[in-house]
Formats: C-alpha cells, structure tokens, sequence
C-alpha cells in the first residue's frame, strides 16, 4: 500500500455514532507481538516469508483503534481505511504461484461440507457466485458437485489463477456483475468481514437472487474476539492466545465483527430471513513450515472448539438467510 488514508465513522451496520472503545493502539500494539511470538514458537526456523501471509502478514495494516456499537454490538475499526486505500491493498496483495495452488487444494477440500449445507438448503444444485473467489478452490468443487458457479475477485494475480484453472471469475466487486439471469446461491466465504460496505453487498447480493435465493456469509465472530481478548491479562492468558492466535484473531487482521445481533440488524434490514448458523473455525493452515508440537496443537484445540463452541460461541461463524 502506497499510502493509508483513515477516516472516522458511524456502526457500519445500523450508523449509530457512539462505539465503545474496547482496543486502543498500544493495545493493538501488544497483540500483534503477542501474534509474532505465538507463531514463532510454532512455525520453522527459516521459514519463507510468503508462508507467513495471513499468518504475520495481513492485506491490511492492524487497527489503530477498535470500537464495539453499543446499539447492535458490531466490532469494527474507527478510524478505518478509506475505500480508495482499501481497494489499493487488496489489488496489490497476493501471494506467488505455488502458494496459490496450495491454497487452491485448502479451499477445494473444506468447500465440499458447504456445497452440500447449500444443497439442502436449495433443493436442488443451481446456479451461483462466490464473491472474493481467490484462488478459486470453492468454485472447483462447486464444478464438482454439479453446481454451475462464477466468481468475482479484485485482486488481478488471483482472479489470472482461477482463469488458468479454467474457471470463471471476473475481476471487480459485487456491484460489476450482472443481475441476470438471477443465482440461486450468493456466497461471501472469508471476505465479508473485508469488504468497505458490506451493507451494499447484502443489497446487491438480494438484487442478484431469485426469490427464495442463498446468501451464504462466513466471518470471524466479533464476539468471540470481544470476549476473547478481554483475557490476554490474567490467568486465562495462554489460553486466550491460544484460541486466538490458531484463529487468526489476534491483532484482528480485519475491518469488522459481525455479532449474532449486528448480522440480525443487517440482514433484516436488506429482507433476508436466517434459516442456518453454523459455529467453525479457521480452515487448517499447519503445513510443512509448522512443528510437529505445533500441528499437534492446532489439530487439538480446533477439534475441542468444534465440539464444545458450536452457532454462535464459536470463532468463526457461517450464516445461511434466504431472500424474502
């Protein structure tokens, strides 16, 4: 990013003016060292730098400063980036060839659970978009399934990656692709938390479905991190870096939170009815560059966290609301 321009803002989701602070910058500060020694301790001397992209290095720069609405609970950044600045950082950001296919592989493997949430949910497969389609495993394994989707992407190395996959995606934003003939499922998998507007993709997203149509969100859970990160200090710490740091929670690499009532107020408001929550966490992300102890220890606590943290106590959250 050449340049980061800030501004300050209302909720992005229901505009009330008044957030509490809940991260200042020196606290944002301390939880991106506390990231850097997390990783250390579990990652390879020697490890590539390009095997440290969302694990140290982010498309976007930390917080300076964190607020939670006291109106419907939305966590977001306040200064936040401006639109301009954004679009800079993601345009720009991307990782080389082999650990694009790397990631291809990831996203293909953990795509099949959700294809199948879809198809019961529809009926039937159909037709689809997967907004911020990346590397493009997701729209391989919708081929797959016998589902017909594209993706949109902004950032040009990825968008040239999924092309050569022999997959459709267009480079732009939700507002560039055409709304006919209308999709039956909309998916906005680990980019809806990204996203400048996301208010404005819901609305484009119910422009783009048919009557009775899938949004699918999936996003870290602004709660969990709220909750979370309140124990850094005290007796809970490890843990709380621990539930954190296997997430990609820590120093919250992301401009917003969604709450099970933020999400609520949004989808309301754009006439889509919550029909399916599923509590996650992150994909799996140890790979040849990660210690055995430190594989070990992901493979464990995400297992627990699945079984004991389910809908929304869970770090990450995926949402299924049907156009009204």
């Amino acid at each position: 990013m050449s340049r980061t321009v800030y501004e300050l803002t209302h909720c992005p989701v229901c505009d009330a003016p008044d957030g509490l602070e809940i991260a200042d910058a020196e606290a944002m500060r301390a939880e991106v060292q506390a990231l850097g020694a997390f990783h250390e301790r579990r990652l390879r001397a020697g490890t590539p730098p390009e095997y440290l992209t969302d694990r140290l290095a982010f498309s976007q720069y930390p917080p300076l400063r964190l607020a939670q609405c006291r109106s419907c609970t939305h966590i977001y950044r306040n200064p936040r980036e401006r639109r301009e600045a954004l679009a800079e950082a993601y345009q720009a950001a991307g990782p080389d060839e082999v650990v694009l296919r790397e990631l291809f592989e990831v996203q293909r493997a953990v795509s099949r659970t959700r294809l199948r949430r879809l198809t019961a949910l529809t009926g039937h497969s159909g037709r689809g978009l997967e907004v911020g389609s990346y590397a493009g495993g997701f729209l391989a394994a919708a081929a797959a399934a016998g589902w017909t989707f594209e993706g949109v992407d902004v950032n040009p190395k990825a968008q040239e990656f999924a092309a050569r996959q022999g997959l459709r995606v267009t480079r732009g934003e939700i507002s560039d692709v055409e709304a006919e003939p209308a999709f039956d499922v909309v998916a906005i998998w680990n980019t809806f938390e990204q996203l400048y507007d996301a208010r404005s993709a819901v609305v484009a997203a119910g422009r783009l479905l048919k009557p009775g149509g899938i949004l699918a969100v999936r996003f870290p859970n602004g709660a969990f991190y709220a909750r979370w990160r309140r124990r850094l200090r005290g007796p809970l710490s490890d843990i709380a870096i621990r539930l954190l740091g296997h997430n990609n929670l820590l120093s919250f690499p992301y401009r917003q939170g969604f709450t099970r009532s933020s999400l609520a107020v949004l989808l309301g408001k754009c006439r889509f009815e919550i029909v399916a929550v599923i509590g996650d966490t992150l994909v799996p992300v140890a790979d040849r560059w990660t210690t055995v102890y430190g594989a070990l220890e992901e493979r464990l606590i995400k297992r627990l966290q699945r079984l004991l943290q389910p809908g929304w106590q869970a770090p990450w959250v995926e949402v299924y609301a049907r156009k009204d």
